[in-house]
């Protein structure tokens, strides 16, 4: 079954994205189907978004449970063969999607395609190998999660129903969640692809308002921290996350007490995050914290 605009659904998870939800959807064909998972219970902002387009749909979860979880679920709730990924701080151009279908049917078999940041200095994807051939088509090891277009009957087939293995592991509550579902993919000889003509533009970091970003990024800097062991230690063993990770988490104790000791409170809580989120991977603790956004 090829892509096409009836056979594709696009899932975005929001939290305080009030600012930039609006500029996404209108960069997307109004003919796609549009699901926004947002995280919360705010049923003002369901209201609103449902009221003001016809192809979007709105699902609130209630609580703050991540972008792995919450693309999970959007993904469930879905009932077209494809789904793309996307992150409500990024904009499509107008042929973004024409350009995934077009090598959607030449590629014919593929697990993940992702259109390629018009940011050419932070690439999108990781990849060892060369494309030799200029190709437009150019498959890679791994894509990041802002915006992937995801063949949901292949990956479902590749997932360990016994352990109840899903799209996104949803141990990780932010970062990392895309490289391992990528290098499972991978794992199991499916392939990933980036087209090249089909262009983004990411925003970065601004899916939550500016209002909430010292909260914010002391949650990254926390999870950050987490997520890395937690990655290490899945893919390579707890010993060889432990040599990783020890040094960091000795770095980051220190600098948390220079800048503690400096008087420099914000740049001291940087740290503790840092180390507390690293000291909880190790010890075997999930990925517990959660910023304050209310």
């Amino acid at each position: 079954m090829s892509i096409s605009r009836q056979n594709l659904t696009v899932v975005i998870v929001t939290l305080k994205s009030d600012h930039v939800i609006d500029q996404c959807i209108q960069s997307i064909d109004g003919n796609i189907s549009i699901l926004v998972v947002e995280n919360s219970q705010n049923q003002d902002f369901k209201n609103n978004i449902e009221k003001k387009y016809k192809n979007v749909s709105c699902i609130l979860t209630n609580k703050n449970i991540g972008m792995g979880s919450g693309n999970n679920f959007g993904i469930l709730n879905t009932k077209t063969d494809f789904v793309m990924i996307l992150n409500p701080d990024v904009l499509l151009f107008n042929d973004t999607i024409d350009k995934l279908i077009e090598a959607g049917k030449l590629l014919k078999d593929f697990a993940i395609l992702a259109p390629l940041s018009d940011n050419l200095k932070f690439p999108n994807y990781k990849t060892t190998s060369k494309n030799v051939n200029n190709s437009n088509v150019l498959e890679v090891d791994s894509v990041d999660g802002y915006s992937m277009l995801i063949n949901k009957k292949k990956i479902t087939k590749l997932l360990n129903t016994e352990k109840n293995e899903k799209f996104f592991d949803e141990n990780f509550f932010m970062y990392l969640e895309n490289d391992d579902l990528c290098k499972r993919i991978k794992d199991n000889k499916e392939k990933i692809f980036v087209v090249q003509d089909s262009k983004i533009k990411h925003y970065g970091a601004k899916a939550v308002s500016d209002k909430f970003y010292n909260e914010v990024e002391l949650s990254r800097n926390w999870h950050w921290s987490w997520s890395k062991f937690y990655y290490t230690k899945k893919h390579k063993g707890y010993i060889y996350a432990l040599i990783e990770g020890l040094p960091k988490l000795f770095s980051s104790m220190i600098k948390y007490f220079f800048y503690l000791i400096i008087n420099k409170k914000y740049k001291s809580k940087i740290y503790h995050k840092r180390t507390s989120g690293l000291y909880n991977a190790i010890i075997g603790k999930s990925s517990w914290y959660r910023p304050k956004l209310d």
